[in-house]
């Protein structure tokens, strides 16, 4: 049946699968109807039905991030709400509850202006730019949440509300890194930046010289200025024909940088990585910042199943990187990467809102199969590496085992999460939205902050 534009599917209709499965299949759900959302009426009588039958409500765009199962709650399916609309003039964009970062950039490129995107283009902008949001531009502008100017979100009172610093700032501050924890975001105007190209892309070195590669990383870094964006993966390639020859099968560390300055300059501080030795393939190049996906070159996955988490780091000291190099290596049933920060993340931002780990200097993300083996030895790593944890996690590099409230607290300072919690209770005192990263309402005592 219709509602709106859109389509309400129950189990058991045609339509009904293809709607409530993201990507990552981690986590099933069964939802007990899922709306098709073509536009924020459909938004709105989802919240409004989901209220009057006392059923918690999720959302969802393009499914990367699963974290809880929405079995028996209602699920708002945002992706056909992809509208984008640049000012190029006011150097901003007009971004809709399903767009994902391609069609953005599509929009943006041809002024020469550039989103605080993320590293892949497939991802949704929404739920990347209000679980904080650290790309390929942030040392240099700051997290994509800084940079939001309007959301406008249904609440749990299914209200429309345009949200502003002016019209409503304490919402304001907690929807940029809280999530859908206060409302589903039907739509958010954003910052732009005039970043027309970029020199950047892939070093790909062989697997044998990861300790070699990471030592030389870690002192680069320290020199490394906020125009220069960088990141290391630690990955072996499947044996595929969609995998270039050279990287086929083979375990690999993988060097992605991306300089959003002068390209004769970019080429001058990537040449200390590339005299560390023979690559198997190096695609560092000048590009228009339309191709900043290929940076990266994450694919399009087809359906899969992963458990994430991560630790954000104080430092990368010469024992750290021994310490991952040891148990990331060629046979590890996980992926790994570090991302540089420090720069603008580490400053305030002009409107202050409740993103977390401004004090990290890089980021050390695992992703790995759900199988229980895989996940022990992703453990011994994580455990290993706490002696440099500032004590925090990214939330947009979070996963299934980080959505306990001790977890999702890690995300923030103490004192934000305890503000957070009582924003909670004054916008969503049933907790209404708890299908995510869920922040409970004051009135359920914060858990302890537990050690990662």
């Amino acid at each position: 049946m219709d509602t709106g534009e859109g389509v309400v599917l129950r189990p058991g209709d045609a339509g009904y699968d293809g709607e409530r499965l993201g990507l990552n299949r981690a986590v099933g759900s069964r939802p007990a109807y899922v709306v098709g959302a073509a536009g924020e009426r459909d938004v709105v009588d989802a919240v409004r039905s989901a209220g009057r039958r006392g059923l918690a409500v999720g959302v969802m765009a393009t499914g990367h991030g699963p974290a809880v199962s929405a079995d028996g709650a209602v699920l708002v399916n945002t992706r056909r709400m992809d509208g984008v609309a640049v000012d190029a003039a006011g150097a901003t964009a007009w971004v809709e509850a399903g767009a994902r970062w391609e069609r953005v950039l599509a929009r943006t490129a041809p002024h020469g202006l550039a989103p605080l995107n993320g590293s892949s283009p497939h991802v949704g902008a929404v739920g990347y730019t209000t679980g904080g949001g650290a790309g390929l531009l942030g040392r240099r502008f700051g997290f994509a949440a800084d940079h939001v100017r309007r959301l406008r979100l249904v609440t749990a009172d299914g209200r429309l509300r345009d949200v502003t610093a002016e019209t409503d700032p304490d919402l304001f501050w907690a929807v940029r890194g809280g999530k859908d924890n206060f409302g589903l975001v039907v739509g958010m105007e954003i910052d732009l930046f005039p970043v027309p190209r970029l020199y950047g892309g892939g070093l790909y070195f062989p697997g044998e010289a990861a300790a070699e590669v990471l030592h030389a990383y870690s002192a680069w870094t320290r020199h490394a200025p906020e125009e220069l964006a960088s990141s290391v993966l630690l990955v072996r390639n499947p044996d595929l024909p969609s995998v270039p020859g050279p990287l086929r099968g083979r375990f690999v560390i993988h060097v992605r940088v991306a300089h959003s300055g002068d390209a004769a300059e970019g080429e001058r501080l990537v040449r200390p990585l590339r005299d560390l030795g023979p690559t198997l393939l190096d695609t560092v190049r000048d590009m228009p910042y339309a191709q900043v996906g290929s940076i990266h070159h994450e694919p399009v996955a087809e359906p899969y199943a992963a458990d994430d988490r991560n630790l954000l780091l104080r430092d990368l000291t010469s024992d750290a990187v021994e310490v991952i190099t040891a148990h990331a290596g060629p046979d590890a049933p996980f992926v790994t990467e570090l991302r540089h920060f420090g720069g603008a993340y580490a400053r305030p931002p002009r409107v202050p809102n409740c993103v977390g780990g401004r004090d990290a200097a890089f980021s050390l993300f695992t992703g790995s199969t759900t199988r229980p083996a895989a996940l022990k030895r992703r453990e011994d790593l994580l455990t290993r590496m706490r002696p440099w944890s500032t004590g925090n996690t990214n939330l947009n590099l979070a996963g299934i085992q980080d959505t306990g409230p001790d977890r999702v607290a890690a995300a923030y300072t103490p004192a934000d999460f305890d503000r957070l919690s009582a924003l909670k209770a004054r916008y969503d005192p049933e907790n209404t939205f708890r299908i995510n990263f869920n922040i409970p309402p004051m009135k359920e005592a914060p858990a302890p902050r537990l050690p990662l």
